[in-house]
């Protein structure tokens, strides 16, 4: 009798368990979607309701609140203010490991107020707007949380699902102070999204940036009177402008320096005893940025000498650079490449034609929306404080289309087009891919392994955190007018 191999019968029984895994996996995925799915309207009211109030960093108050009040009903556990920051939270669900953070954002710009609809119209009362959709952010993070916690909750996964409530990322640099508290420290894996004009997955990098005002003090006195009296403090801020812009071709080019005077004094025929210079350097490496913002230290210590005024910096934010995770990047992008971009309807498309002609730059074609871009990292020249999470636990993130394409963000447009359908859609398709993505890592151990073996790589041997804002407080107030300033910011 002829002696069967077994080598057929295990390579059948391997090929029928990968078969299997996958129908898991993707029954898993099916699951969460729907999650999401469910809570379409809920959703949509969260995030409408942030956007019409459009509060400003640190000053969130409510928005804060309704983020909160909708995770508690949806049984997490949440802690806030934390950090020192009375608007940051942290919301828990689960237990052991891994854990698995989402961050939330949602403050909104000074100076964005606008209606939803194509053409330039502001809000009678208002003067802020969520120009870079951080409604959609908070509310869709949010959703994938929930959808998660579900999950975990009727397969009885191990794990726990955490959302961070992260305020004032528009200057405040809210996450790094969450970062110095330590409140990332047992987390396995980050992720993030942002509203933008396409969906991209792509692990692209970001500038370190610092920022900080210079405040000049000087002595009044009558500008025609008595002018010898008078040491102007506005001459303290234009010496160091002027300074300063000749420093620009003494960098490294991949620099960026910009700053704007917040108090230049009131009245012509007085010599302003006080004025207020606002700046921002940016550059790919923290460490380079350092050694330039050395030298912007020096100019405005030269420009007070110069001047006979004395002068006081005071560090507003400093954030490091996107530090990417190519394999967190990869699944992220099959994941969203699985859920698929945002469809117009009728209404939406007759919107976005009309809103594509007030842009002085159409780069991106109607129907773009609906596909997933190439995986390909890029160099990007904004900051966000997202960076140093980066640098403490792998971290990923996404793009979806909230905005019409060619949209930039900071800008009325995206103000419309986020208090809409359009933004909705967009926001729902992130909130499903978060989820998805959360999900397979939960699945798959060893994702978590190699995106931890790859962040170690990347960040080198003997890192150790130094935020680039130094011990500083929570500048709670950064948008309030300075002392003895005439303006608003």
């Amino acid at each position: 009798m002829q002696r069967l191999s077994s080598r057929p019968v295990v390579a059948l029984f391997i090929a029928a368990l990968g078969v299997s895994l996958q129908a898991l996996a993707a029954n898993d995925a099916a699951t969460v979607t729907s999650f999401v799915e469910q809570r379409r309207e809920q959703d949509r009211e969260t995030a409408l309701a942030i956007w019409q109030r459009a509060e400003v960093g640190y000053k969130e108050q409510e928005s804060s609140q309704i983020l909160q009040q909708e995770l508690r009903d949806a049984g997490f556990d949440v802690k806030g203010p934390v950090a020192g920051i009375p608007t940051a939270f942290v919301a828990s669900a689960g237990s052991g490991k891994p854990v698995i953070g989402i961050l939330a954002e949602f403050d909104a710009l000074p100076g964005f107020s606008q209606a939803a609809v194509a053409e330039r119209s502001p809000l009678k009362g208002q003067n802020s707007g969520h120009a870079c959709g951080h409604h959609l952010f908070g509310a869709g993070s949010s959703s994938a949380a929930i959808a998660v916690k579900q999950w975990l909750e009727q397969t009885r996964t191990p794990g726990t699902i955490r959302l961070y409530g992260t305020p004032a990322e528009e200057g405040g640099a809210g996450k790094v102070y969450m970062a110095r508290a330590g409140l990332f420290e047992d987390v396995d894996v980050v992720l993030h999204w942002h509203p933008s004009d396409s969906n991209d997955a792509s692990p692209n990098s970001s500038l370190a940036n610092r920022s900080a005002k210079f405040r000049f003090h000087g002595q009044s006195a009558h500008a025609a009177g008595a002018p010898e009296q008078g040491r102007s403090a506005l001459d303290g801020v234009e010496a160091m402008n002027y300074m300063a812009n000749l420093l620009r071709e003494h960098v490294p080019q991949e620099t960026r320096i910009h700053y704007v005077v917040t108090s230049g004094g009131s009245a012509p025929n007085v010599v302003p005893d006080f004025a207020e210079v606002f700046y921002y350097a940016r550059h790919p490496d923290p460490r380079v940025l350092e050694e330039v913002w050395a030298r912007l230290m020096q100019t405005s210590e030269a420009a007070a000498l110069g001047t006979g005024t004395r002068v006081e910096s005071e560090v507003i934010h400093g954030a490091y650079s996107l530090l990417n995770n190519h394999t967190l990047a990869r699944l992220v992008d099959r994941e969203l490449r699985a859920v698929g971009g945002v469809k117009y309807d009728a209404a939406e498309q007759e919107f976005a034609q009309k809103l594509q002609q007030t842009l002085m730059r159409q780069s991106k074609p109607l129907g773009s929306q609906e596909v997933v871009q190439p995986l390909r990292p890029r160099q990007e020249y904004g900051s966000t404080d997202v960076g140093d999470v980066s640098w403490l636990v792998p971290t990923v993130g996404l793009r979806t289309a909230t905005w019409v394409p060619g949209t930039p963000a900071h800008s009325w447009q995206a103000v419309a087009a986020g208090g809409m359908s359009i933004g909705l859609k967009g926001m729902e398709v992130a909130a499903k891919t978060l989820a998805r993505t959360t999900v397979a890592l939960y699945k798959n151990p060893k994702v978590i392994r190699e995106a931890r073996a790859e962040f170690e790589a990347a960040r080198g041997v003997g890192f150790k955190y130094a935020p680039l804002l130094g011990e500083r407080d929570p500048p709670l107030d950064y948008r309030d007018p300075p002392a003895g300033a005439s303006g608003r910011e």
